[in-house]
């Protein structure tokens, strides 16, 4: 997995790649603790050249969504991996994280 976490004009943007699991997810976690203690006002999660997920990988995000909640920024997520896709269909968390096909969507 690789992870690049990138301010934009509006939001920092971690752009993540690769599988999403048990080994990797930790990475995914601190690349978010990194965006919210750098004070970002939006986050954009870009998993669109994400391959695999697993439920570690959830919790990631769910974790995160609780962060920037608290810290009062918007989480957006770029889904564009049907099967990725599907595991956010599956939980329900597409109702709650808005989900988006590309960064420009935002």
């Amino acid at each position: 997995m690789q992870i690049e976490l990138a301010p934009d004009v509006a939001r920092y943007v971690i752009s993540v790649s690769g599988e999403v699991d048990l080994a990797t997810s930790p990475e995914l976690d601190s690349a978010i603790i990194a965006a919210v203690d750098l004070g970002a006002s939006a986050l954009a999660i870009d998993l669109s050249d994400v391959t695999f997920m697993d439920s570690s990988g959830l919790g990631v995000i769910v974790r995160g969504l609780k962060r920037c909640r608290e810290a009062d920024i918007e989480l957006d997520l770029v889904i564009t991996n049907e099967r990725v896709l599907k595991v956010f269909g599956i939980t329900g968390l597409d109702q709650v994280i808005p989900i988006h096909y590309a960064l420009e969507d935002i």
